[in-house]
């Protein structure tokens, strides 16, 4: 994995000794004090630019342009009238690139690497995480162009992984607020706070290309403000689960995706 991951600064190849425990370490403290944690450069610069390079082509031609409006739980809640500001409309657009349409990039090596899922299952104190069996949601890569955004959502999974792989010119930074909601608490006040822009604890973050980050999505609340200028913001996400053997329904692929298979 040499070729793809720096190495030298982020130990995943050495399970077990001081150096990968120590970041091991400082990952869980990020998540308990910002509810997130980064390696920048873990995918050198040049090796995140020429993966957005590759996939150019097929962003043009094959893409799924998933655009649509949403409520923050991609869902209707049946605890809330229609018209609660916790349930306010959201618009979402970008292009979405599967797993089956960049057979052969890095990024599914990286994410089949068993070491890789090894240091993010220590580094979120699980005892073990397994690679997606669905063939189109395993890896996925979203470009956000001028006006596009990722809006409020939470996620279905527990925790989120994500590896920026080109910044654009402007905007297009990742917003979050740390659990906004718990498994037995869904905060709805907090929540239509949030969206109406009065919480002061949400909080924006600026990443650089080759930079991995971990955050725990299902409880936090997230975006991605929308995108300026004329480069795309290109971003892959890692579905990795507690269980082996996930895959989405016909109708989450059709939804995210425009088909089934």
């Amino acid at each position: 994995m040499q070729d793809i991951i720096d190495l030298d600064r982020y130990p995943l190849d050495r399970p077990g000794s001081s150096d990968w425990q120590a970041l091991v370490e400082r990952c869980r403290a990020g998540l308990v004090t910002r509810g997130m944690f980064d390696l920048d450069g873990l995918i050198p610069g040049d090796v995140a630019a020429s993966m957005v390079e590759a996939m150019i082509p097929r962003f043009a031609s094959d893409a799924f342009l998933h655009e649509r409006m949403h409520n923050i739980y991609f869902k209707p809640v049946e605890d809330l009238p229609r018209d609660h500001p916790a349930l306010r409309q959201l618009r979402t657009a970008n292009r979405t690139l599967c797993a089956d349409q960049i057979m052969g990039s890095p990024l599914l090596r990286l994410y089949d690497w068993p070491e890789f899922a090894r240091f993010l299952a220590a580094a979120l104190d699980k005892p073990e995480l397994h690679v997606m069996d669905d063939p189109l949601a395993r890896v996925n890569v979203m470009a956000y162009g001028a006006g596009q955004a990722l809006n409020w959502h939470f996620d279905r999974s527990e925790f989120t992984t994500t590896l920026l792989l080109q910044a654009p010119e402007a905007g297009g930074g990742f917003e979050y607020r740390t659990d906004l909601r718990s498994d037995t608490d869904p905060n709805y006040d907090g929540v239509a706070r949030l969206l109406a822009g009065e919480d002061p604890e949400s909080q924006i973050v600026t990443l650089s290309p080759g930079t991995l980050s971990v955050f725990r999505g299902r409880n936090t609340a997230h975006r991605v403000t929308p995108v300026e200028g004329a480069r795309a913001r290109v971003i892959a996400v890692f579905s990795y689960y507690e269980r082996p053997g996930v895959t989405f329904t016909e109708a989450e692929r059709i939804g995210f995706y425009g088909r089934a298979r």
